[in-house]
């Protein structure tokens, strides 16, 4: 009985064979989660940069064009007659309210007409009337210059204002200046409740607009001396906390963040937005945790195989249900930390869905934003037309400019409409569309733009009217597109043309050349967010859209380099005969 018992006790290779198979394990987890932990620190690390770079892209777009829409503002009420008048007259009494209808539709925070001494004779804020600025920058600087003036002010009750001013001259005579204030603080106010931290500085590298209002008037580098890192035993135990270790750009608050920079063409201005880790450590960690609940459940089915195996060998020793209990105890362990690990996992996994979200949000405002420039610039060009029209009593040639206006404002609604049908791939009822018809449309739409770049169009279009079935609107938007990419492609070339030739076949055809430099990659020029435009021309979805578009419309839109140089952009739709188009009509 003695040499069975000895017979069934684990011999040393046995129990040796157990150790290596566990340290193969062990070794096996560490070396996973290391290069885990490596690869999707970085995979997160990038994709947290990029939407920060497109956030920052959108932001200096939206502060470019806040001021470019006030710059024009000044030099149009400077030559308002009723306000010259006044300033002659010194008769003020209907020059606030004058002021006060112009700002709603302008946009602008404030107007102020002050006269030659600097005294504010009007003002849409009644409080500033009979204020003084004959000692401000903006004053002493509109009344020297010929044009208009922008100027950043400091206030005194802290902050700046931003300030175009302009003088108002009655013949050859200085009678005044007119101040039209930009509010800027709201984009802070709007960019505190998205991003960590935003900054724009001026070209002394001062602090003029931020979300932090104690960075004001501040350089970068003592604005960021004021938030003091944790010490080094802090940041490394929140390291190993986090299980990752990420480079910081800088600290705010103690907290490693990321710092990205892009110009601001106005003025040597730049932005820099700061956004923290904790997004890509939230996520990293949720899947290394993943990993290690799965290492987890590995090893204690080994040690689980291990014990019954050796319970079975040991089913002599009265320490048997000893060691069952004591096995049970510790399945009743992992249970728990088993459902600790997956409570974890399903806050990791809603965070998840919540980025997806808001990336989609982010890709489709700058969707929308790329597809609106076009008509709002040909808005702002007819607007100024018609209000220079109206002055000259030529009312029929400005109503005239104003059923533009109101077409392109249709169009814009058709746009934004087209934009959600393309993001949920909605279905659209076709009719016929005159080719002819949608590009005489789309070259009005693009006809500012070849007017300043004096380009060249020729158009070679076929005797016959050419039809297709489809959505007059979209493919216009995608004309327009192309007509967009000629005209930029040109810009290097010192004498702009493009080629527009209409043909009918088999399918209905336009080809769009230009002697522009050509394209380098054509394999991912309809790829989204590829573009060889400098930053603020262009995100890089003109082409992506416009290539889902005419497929959607059954045909395809292809590219390619001309034979004498430029590039060559081709859309094919599928024609529409004769009895078809017929058949439609009726």
């Amino acid at each position: 009985m003695e040499g069975e018992l000895q017979s069934k006790e684990p011999s040393p290779i046995s129990s040796w064979r157990v150790r290596m198979a566990v340290g193969i394990l062990l070794a096996l987890a560490v070396t996973v989660v290391s290069v885990t932990n490596k690869l999707l620190t970085d995979r997160f690390t990038d994709t947290t940069r990029d939407r920060a770079e497109l956030r920052l892209a959108l932001y200096s777009g939206n502060l470019l064009s806040e001021l470019r829409q006030n710059a024009i503002v000044p030099q149009l009420l400077a030559r308002d007659p009723e306000l010259i008048g006044a300033l002659n007259s010194a008769d003020y009494t209907a020059s606030t309210r004058r002021l006060i209808s112009f700002v709603e539709e302008i946009g602008a925070a404030s107007l102020m007409l002050l006269d030659i001494d600097g005294r504010t004779v009007a003002a849409t804020d009644r409080n500033r009337l009979g204020s003084m600025h004959r000692s401000e920058a903006y004053f002493i600087d509109a009344i020297r210059a010929s044009g208009t003036v922008f100027t950043v002010a400091e206030r005194e009750e802290g902050g700046y204002g931003f300030f175009y001013s302009r003088r108002v001259q009655s013949g050859s005579d200085v009678s005044g200046v007119i101040l039209v204030e930009v509010d800027l603080q709201k984009f802070g106010r709007a960019w505190a409740g998205i991003s960590d931290a935003v900054i724009v500085t001026d070209s002394t590298g001062t602090i003029i607009l931020t979300t932090e209002p104690r960075w004001r008037g501040r350089t970068e580098e003592e604005a960021l001396a004021r938030q003091t890192p944790q010490n080094a035993i802090q940041r490394a135990i929140q390291a190993t906390a986090d299980w990752t270790a990420l480079p910081p750009d800088a600290y705010l608050q103690g907290e490693a963040v990321m710092r990205l920079e892009t110009r601001i063409p106005f003025r040597g201005w730049r932005m820099t937005s700061y956004t923290t880790y904790a997004s890509v450590r939230e996520r990293v960690n949720g899947v290394l945790a993943l990993e290690i609940m799965g290492f987890a459940i590995l090893l204690a089915l080994t040690f689980y195989a291990l014990s019954r195996r050796t319970a079975l060998r040991m089913a002599l020793f009265q320490r048997e249900s000893a060691e069952l209990r004591s096995l049970n105890a510790a399945l009743q362990r992992e249970i728990a930390e088993r459902k600790r690990v997956q409570e974890t996992l399903a806050v990791a996994e809603q965070t998840l869905e919540q980025s997806s979200k808001l990336a989609a949000l982010g890709e489709m405002s700058a969707a929308v934003s790329h597809e609106l420039n076009q008509p709002l610039a040909a808005m702002k060009t007819y607007l100024a037309g018609a209000r220079l029209l109206l002055r000259r009593n030529r009312h029929e040639e400005a109503l005239s400019s104003f059923g533009r206006i109101d077409d392109l404002i249709e169009r814009m609604g058709g746009i934004t409409r087209q934009l959600k049908s393309y993001a949920r791939k909605g279905q659209e009822a076709f009719a016929p569309v005159p080719m002819g018809d949608a590009l005489a449309s789309s070259l009005a739409m693009m006809e500012p733009q070849l007017r300043q770049r004096q380009v060249q169009i020729t158009r070679i279009l076929p005797d016959d009217p050419v039809e297709v079935m489809g959505d007059r609107l979209r493919i216009e938007q995608v004309m327009v597109n192309l007509l967009r990419n000629a005209i930029d492609a040109t810009k290097s070339a010192a004498a702009p043309k493009v080629d527009i030739i209409l043909s009918a076949g088999e399918t209905a055809t336009l080809t769009v050349r230009d002697n522009g430099p050509g394209i380098e990659d054509l394999d991912a020029l309809f790829e989204p967010f590829y573009t060889t435009k400098q930053p603020g021309d262009g995100v890089g979805l003109g082409l992506a859209i416009s290539s889902q578009i005419v497929t959607d419309l059954g045909g395809r839109l292809t590219a390619r380099n001309g034979q004498q140089g430029g590039a060559v952009f081709e859309m094919q739709l599928p024609i529409l005969s004769g009895e078809p188009a017929k058949q439609a009509a009726e």
